[in-house]
């Protein structure tokens, strides 16, 4: 009877580690990994195709915004349709867009990082699993810092916008009290005058309302997020489902709805701040309005 023995096979030999040599690059971070370019894409469209089409709604807001009734130099609306017979009347079609270059570059600048940022900070918070759901303080969370970093990257494009939609042009009055360096030909011109006249300080007019307005994005993407994932939920779906483009609309137009009257003396006085010009002048955390002789 033979027995046959197996030698055991000898261990891998260590090399000692080179301490000159180069170490292998850590991977990247989970934050990194959560950052999707299609978002900001996507947003920059969505923002760009729906300024072109309602940027007239969005200059009658701001004029309508600032009025106070006491500014002799400005046209008088008695409603929305004697203010757009007005602007047409004495300024024609391009008296309603006036304004829509730096609109159009804002708001898809805007809505484009505003979607980058939130996507990012909400997947970061998912830990790269979009199964899991995050809770309405989460979500609030998640928003509220996307919009203070979209504000603080889009607010010179906002004052740039509103001082343009803020210029009239209907007597000979208006343009001999118009001062030079209130007078902008176009978003270059304004951009390059503002910085001269008020300095870098001028472009953020306006910053701290919006700060507060902040909190009308939060809401709104609460209260979609919210509507989605309980909709998917009572159809037995996963919350991260995709829904038909009808359904993003109606959870979008809901949301709007729901938070729209919360922000809107926050828009006024945003706009006010912004297009801060002489004989009016609007000053402090309160925005109390002055007039100036």
């Amino acid at each position: 009877m033979s027995t046959s023995y197996r030698l055991p096979l000898p261990e891998p030999r260590k090399h000692p580690q080179d301490p000159n040599a180069a170490a292998a690059p850590p991977p990247p971070s989970s934050w990194y990994r959560s950052i999707k370019y299609e978002h900001l894409l996507a947003g920059m469209c969505g923002g760009v195709v729906s300024t072109l089409i309602l940027h007239p709604l969005d200059l009658l807001k701001i004029r309508f915004a600032v009025d106070d009734g006491k500014d002799v130099y400005k046209p008088k609306y008695s409603g929305l349709r004697n203010a757009v017979v007005s602007i047409f009347r004495t300024e024609g079609l391009r008296g309603l867009y006036r304004g829509v270059t730096p609109n159009t570059v804002g708001a898809g600048s805007a809505w484009g990082f505003y979607f980058l940022f939130y996507q990012t900070i909400k997947t970061d918070m998912q830990s790269n699993n979009s199964q899991n759901q995050l809770s309405p303080t989460y979500h609030m969370l998640a928003a509220s810092e996307a919009g203070i970093l979209t504000l603080i990257i889009t607010n010179p494009i906002g004052v740039v916008k509103t001082r343009l939609c803020l210029q009239y042009e209907s007597t000979a009055a208006v343009k001999a009290a118009a001062d030079s360096s209130t007078k902008y030909k176009g978003m270059t011109d304004a951009f390059v005058k503002i910085v001269k006249h008020e300095g870098i300080r001028g472009l953020y007019k306006g910053f701290v309302p919006g700060m507060f307005g902040v909190s009308h994005g939060a809401v709104q993407f609460v209260a979609y997020e919210e509507l989605k994932s309980t909709y998917n939920i009572y159809n037995k779906r996963p919350i991260d489902a995709k829904l038909d483009s009808s359904q993003y609309l109606l959870f979008a137009a809901v949301s709007k709805f729901f938070c729209r009257h919360n922000n809107l003396p926050i828009s006024g006085s945003s706009g006010s701040a912004s297009g801060d010009t002489l004989p009016v002048r609007w000053s402090g955390r309160l925005l109390c309005k002055n007039i100036q002789v």
